[in-house]
């Protein structure tokens, strides 16, 4: 698929078929959130592929937005291991631009996600730490569902205002 196609048609999907995603297709979307661009290429982020049917099940009990779950057969948290790097306040940044790249490697391959937020919420973060066994200096940042897509909800859109854009400047409220 052409980058600006799949930038036009990255959607939240919410609705998922029961089809498998190959671990190999997982493993080529970490790949590519791998790619991102991270400070002083620190890469402060660690991956969790979840395909415990009890653990994704568990989910909507640490994040109520995240119901969806249920539906796929893989799910994907990024999580942020600022421990030891030079600059560990950009862990953030790293693990927002990597996953991105996920997302976008996913629709790119015609596979459905939604980004769920965990950080900055304590109870979530809490609750994946308890679910996953993740230790106190990582930190659980968003987790992604992922699946065949219900039906063709990726239509094309134009979120473009040029309203936002300022020149030299910041004008207006």
């Amino acid at each position: 698929m052409e980058f600006y196609q799949v930038l036009k048609t990255r959607r939240s999907i919410r609705k998922f078929r029961k089809s498998e995603v190959t671990s190999e297709l997982v493993e080529k979307l970490i790949a590519a959130a791998m790619l991102a661009p991270s400070a002083g290429n620190q890469q402060s982020w660690q991956f969790i592929v979840i395909r415990d049917r009890e653990k994704l099940d568990a989910v909507p009990a640490i994040h109520p937005y995240c119901t969806m779950i249920k539906q796929v057969p893989v799910a994907i948290l990024v999580c942020g291991d600022p421990a030891g790097k030079k600059w560990p306040d950009f862990w953030v940044q790293d693990c927002s631009a990597a996953t991105q790249n996920l997302l976008l490697a996913a629709r790119a391959e015609g596979l459905g996600t939604v980004w769920t937020g965990i950080y900055p919420l304590v109870d979530r973060m809490k609750g994946c730490r308890n679910l996953f066994s993740i230790p106190d200096h990582i930190i659980p940042f968003a987790l992604i569902p992922v699946g065949w897509a219900e039906d063709e909800g990726f239509k094309e859109t134009s979120r473009f205002k040029p309203e936002l854009i300022h020149e030299d400047v910041f004008v207006g409220k």
